[in-house]
C-alpha cells in the first residue's frame, strides 16, 4: 500500500496531541515552534523561550508581529496572559535546575537508545552553534525529538550510533518524524504510531534497525 509522509505541520499537531495538561514546554528552534499553534483549547501548557520568556502563544497573525517580543530563533511570538519577560541567566537556571518537563527539538541524527547529535554535522563550511541545546538535553524531565525520518539523501538519521559530535547522552525519549513516531528505550526503539500504510517492518527496513512492534 502507498503511504503518504506527514507534513511539518502535521508532525506539529501529533507533538502537541501528546503534550500534557500544565507542563512547562521549551521548543527548539526550527520545525518544534510550530507546535504552539496546536494546543488543544481545553488545556494549558505553558510554553518556555531560553532567551527568557514564559507563557508563549502561538504565532502572531501577519501584520500583527511586534519584533522587540521574539523567541531564541528570533521569530516573532505572542504572549499569553500571566506571561512574563526575565533575565537570560535566569532562563538557564530554569533548563539546567530540572524545571521543564519537556523540551521538543530538532536533531541531524538519534541513536536507538536515545544518544542526540544537534549541532554539528562536521560539514566544513557550516558553522557550529550547540546553544542551549545540550542545558536543555540533560536539564528537562523529558527531550522529544521532531524530524524527518530520512536525511535528503534518503538515509535514516535514526541510527545505531551516533556518527556526528553528541549534544548529550541517552536523553531523547520520543521521535516524532513524518513517517512514524517512535520511542527510544535502553533496549531500542519502539513504535508508537506510523503513517497508514507503512508497516512496522517496512520501517524496520528505513532504519536498518531493529523496532519493537
Amino acid at each position: 500500500m502507498a503511504y503518504q509522509k506527514r507534513t511539518k505541520h502535521e508532525v506539529a499537531q501529533r507533538v502537541a496531541r501528546d503534550l500534557p495538561d500544565g507542563a512547562y514546554v521549551n521548543l527548539g528552534i526550527g520545525q518544534p515552534t510550530l507546535v504552539a499553534n496546536y494546543i488543544p483549547t481545553d488545556i494549558e501548557i505553558v510554553f518556555h523561550s531560553e532567551n527568557g520568556i514564559l507563557g508563549m502563544g502561538p504565532a502572531p497573525d501577519e501584520g500583527s508581529e511586534d519584533y522587540d517580543l521574539i523567541n531564541a530563533g528570533k521569530q516573532p511570538v505572542t504572549l499569553l496572559p500571566g506571561g512574563a519577560y526575565f533575565h537570560h541567566a535566569d532562563s538557564f537556571a530554569m533548563m539546567r535546575g530540572g524545571h521543564l518537563d519537556i523540551c521538543v527539538l530538532g536533531a541531524f541524527q538519534v541513536s536507538a537508545t536515545g544518544d542526540l547529535a544537534n549541532w554539528h554535522t562536521g560539514d566544513p563550511n557550516a558553522i557550529p552553534a550547540v546553544g542551549g541545546a545540550m542545558d536543555l538535553a540533560i536539564g528537562a524531565k523529558q527531550t522529544w525529538v521532531m524530524m524527518d525520518l530520512l536525511d535528503k539523501k534518503g538515509e535514516s538519521k535514526i541510527v545505531k550510533q551516533c556518527s556526528y559530535p553528541l549534544t548529550a547522552q541517552s536523553c531523547v525519549k520520543r521521535i516524532y518524524s513524518d513517517l512514524a513516531t517512535l520511542e527510544c528505550t535502553p533496549e531500542g526503539l519502539v513504535l508508537i504510531d506510523s503513517v497508514v500504510g507503512l508497516s512496522g517492518s517496512e520501517i524496520e527496513a528505513l532504519l536498518g534497525l531493529p523496532v519493537k512492534h
